[in-house]
Order: structure tokens, then sequence, then C-alpha cells
């Protein structure tokens, strides 16, 4: 009884947000629950919480190294020009096979049944909308019809992606505006990667005008927050994710230009689906180190853009 009466009591802490800052909220909840802490005889002990670390210390030109196995430290875009020549019926025709008895389901494009003529209502493609077809890899069946409107409603680059299961024909390409990607090993290491350096990415995109293939054409759109710094780890698994994200931004896959789901502004340059790392020592906002996941999660984002270990086969460095 005596030693526990002389032990040190163990003083509870209340992390708060935003101390300094602008919002009362967090300050005032903290307040509070320290009033009725102290209404029922325990300390108080208020702490700041962890600081937000965006950027590593500053590195000097002669501290930057190029990347073992990687050639050039920087990549420019323009524009691609869609192939030109083969209609989407042709396109399409490649990756299907003629379904004679159509099975007793739904097309799951038009939601009619596939025994019945496509229900797609829009400009009407050169098909007859009773013919139905079998996507070769993954077997989903469609009305034909309804795979060429859809074709025609996308990025026609030749490509193709199932809508059931997400599979992918051919090679896809996106609609990112033209840009820079830099990259290089910088002498610091990102929590949770303390046996290595980091690699620094810095995309840098700038404002323009939308091109035909956007969702506004002929309209400007802007480009906030660029250049954009992002981080991996300088190790085996690190430097694969950036050559999967170099065929990534060759193929204009990283950004597009849509809503931005942060500040709502229409016709801008947002992510498009392949999350990158921000902060460089903090993940206060889930876009920063350590996350034992982050290299598996975007490497299966990319695959979902059919960027896989295949893809290095295909394209140069």
């Amino acid at each position: 009884l005596t030693s526990s009466l002389l032990a040190p009591r163990r003083v509870p802490t209340v992390p708060v947000k935003n101390l300094t800052g602008s919002s009362p909220v967090n300050p005032a909840l903290a307040g509070i629950t320290g009033i009725l802490m102290s209404a029922a005889g325990l300390p108080v002990c208020l702490t700041r919480p962890p600081k937000l670390v965006l950027h590593p210390p500053p590195v000097n030109k002669s501290e930057i190294q190029s990347i073992p196995g990687i050639s050039r430290t920087c990549r420019k875009t323009t524009k691609k020009q869609t192939k030109k020549g083969k209609t989407p019926e042709e396109v399409l025709k490649k990756y299907l096979q003629k379904v004679r008895h159509p099975p007793d389901e739904d097309c799951t494009i038009c939601m009619e049944r596939l025994s019945a003529p496509s229900g797609y209502k829009g400009p009407q493609p050169a098909v007859k909308p009773d013919l139905v077809g079998k996507l070769v890899k993954c077997g989903h069946v469609f009305h034909l019809h309804c795979l060429v409107a859809m074709y025609n409603n996308g990025n026609k680059d030749g490509s193709l992606q199932c809508p059931t299961c997400k599979t992918i024909y051919g090679v896809k390409t996106g609609t990112q505006p033209p840009g820079k990607m830099e990259y290089h090993i910088i002498p610091h290491a990102l929590p949770g990667h303390a046996d290595c350096k980091t690699i620094r990415i810095i995309y840098n995109i700038p404002p323009g005008v939308q091109g035909p293939e956007h969702p506004n054409p002929g309209k400007s759109f802007t480009a906030r927050g660029f250049p954009r710094h992002c981080y991996l780890p300088d190790s085996e698994k690190g430097r694969k994710v950036l050559k999967l994200l170099l065929v990534a931004w060759d193929r204009r896959l990283i950004f597009a230009i849509g809503t931005s789901s942060t500040t709502g502004e229409s016709d801008t340059v947002i992510w498009n689906e392949i999350h990158h790392k921000t902060e460089f020592g903090s993940n206060l906002t889930g876009h920063g180190y350590p996350d034992i996941n982050y290299l598996d999660n975007v490497l299966a984002e990319l695959a979902a853009q059919g960027i896989t270990e295949e893809s290095l086969m295909q394209e140069k460095d």
C-alpha cells in the first residue's frame, strides 16, 4: 500500500490539433476535457500533435544522384496522337468471339437481355443491335452494339477494358496533359525506411487548353499545386514502383483533367487513381510514411491500369 502511494502518478495527456491555428473547435474540446479531468481530481497535460513534414531537409545539387538501372533523370510528354485508320469495329474484332446462342442473362452495359437487341439509346454504331460477342480473355458477354458505343465514348486508343471485371485488352493510355517528370535520389531516409535513401519524384504540369480527348475541348484548364513532390524508398521494391510509374507517365495515366475532390474546382489537373506519397517526414494526412502497405497498394493500382512487370519488357527506359 505504501509503495503504491509513493509511486509516481501517470499523467494523462490530451493531444490537441490546431492548437495555434484558426479553428477554435479542437482547442475548445480540449479545454472542456481538461476542466472535466481537473474536476475529477486528475492532472492534465496538454500536448501538441506531431508536426506535418512535407519536404526533406535542404539538399545540395552535389548530393543528388541518378538512379542506377534507369536512364535519364527526366521525362517530358506531349499529346500523343490517337492511331488512325481502324474503325471501332475493327479494333474490337481482335478481342471478341461471336456468340450465336447468347446466355440467358443481362448485358451489363445496357441491362437488356442478351437474347434481345441492345437497349443503347445514344448515337448508333454501325453494327446490328442484336449481335453478341464474348471477350476472349475474361469470357464476359455483351451486345457488340454496346461495346462499340462504350469504345466510342472512351479514349479510342485501340484498347478496351471489360466493364465487368476491368480486364484490359491492348495498351491502355490516358488523357494526361503535357508536362515533365523528374526523378533522382536524395540522401535522406523516409520514416519506416531507415536502411535506404529516398527517391524523389517531381511532377510539373502547366495550365493550358483542353484537347479533343478532355471533358471540355477548347476550354482552359488549371494546374494547381505544381510542381508536386512525391517520395519512394530507394529500395528494390521502390525502384520497381518507379519504373512502373515511368510507364504510367509515358502512357499518360498519372494525371487527368476533371473536378478536384478536395476543392470542387472543375477543369483542373487531378490525380488519376494511382496514389502517391507527398509527405516526406510524417503521415498525418495519410499521404506520407511510415506506411507498410503503400508499395504493395500502388503496385496493385498500377496493375489495375494494365501496368505490370510485363509492361517493362515492352517499354524502354
